[in-house]
């Protein structure tokens, strides 16, 4: 009876160390020492959390970065719109030259128009991902973080609009010529300030990336720290149980061979 009590107190002394280095195997093979809620039901708790703000801060990321690109693409157009309007701004003060004949101020009018054309081509064409940038007023807005409410928004201008008086300057007189001069100057006005604002949104954009990147490294590791396997420390307790395991398995044999032994004897 006695051995029976034994052999009964070994197996689930040996079961558990088995179940115990079944775990451990599969931390050491999947390199995470929480595998399921079963090993931590908190633990598993907090990754899932964790993991949860990693996807949502690397999806914003994304698209941050895509706010930087449109502020780029409207800057660059922009650009090409204040050459086009300091062109203009210097056709007119050419214009105001009283030597010129009204035939040579229609010639620089030429050339006028063509720049007109132009940006009217650009403002009307400019646009990200199918956002129009320039010819109408809105917003365009990007979720900047893992939560509601991290948004940064992009303005877009109805600049064909704003700049109607350039659009339609007219240098073929003196007078055309003077009041188009007006006109470019309110005109490259505009136009700066829609370029400041572009460059003040990029620089945010830029910012909330180095932010998004420096918050998604610290949570990964935050992570991990809860959620990867000690491999050194888990090797060895293994190595532990393997013993232990090893050490039950000896101590069962033994006391079926006594086991054994009694019912020969008892035979």
């Amino acid at each position: 009876m006695v051995n029976g009590v034994n052999s009964s107190s070994n197996n689930s002394i040996l079961q558990q160390v088995q179940e115990r280095q079944n775990n451990l195997l599969e931390r050491l093979a999947s390199g995470r020492q929480i595998n399921s809620a079963a090993d931590g039901a908190a633990a598993q708790q907090i990754i899932d959390r964790l993991s949860s703000q990693v996807s949502g801060n690397q999806q914003a990321l994304n698209n941050v970065y895509d706010g930087i690109s449109l502020a780029q693409v409207g800057d660059a157009a922009l650009s090409g719109v204040n050459d086009d309007v300091a062109r203009i701004r210097e056709l007119s003060v050419q214009a105001g030259n009283g030597l010129l004949t009204d035939a040579d101020r229609s010639a620089l009018q030429q050339e006028v128009t063509q720049l007109q054309d132009n940006i009217r081509s650009t403002l009307e064409n400019t646009n990200f991902n199918g956002n129009s940038l320039f010819t109408a007023d809105g917003s365009i807005d990007f979720q900047s973080g893992a939560n509601a409410g991290q948004s940064i928004g992009v303005n877009t201008r109805d600049l064909p609009t704003a700049l109607n008086d350039i659009l339609n300057a007219d240098i073929s007189t003196e007078t055309g010529a003077q009041a188009a001069l007006d006109s470019a100057d309110a005109a490259i006005e505009t136009v700066g300030s829609n370029r400041a604002e572009f460059g003040a949104v990029q620089n945010r954009f830029e910012s909330t990336a180095r932010q998004l990147t420096t918050q998604t490294v610290n949570e990964q590791a935050a992570r991990s720290r809860i959620q990867d396997t000690d491999f050194a420390a888990t090797t060895a307790e293994n190595a532990a149980a393997g013993v232990l395991s090893q050490a039950n398995i000896a101590v069962q044999a033994q006391a079926n061979q006594q086991q054994s032994q009694v019912l020969a004897l008892l035979s």
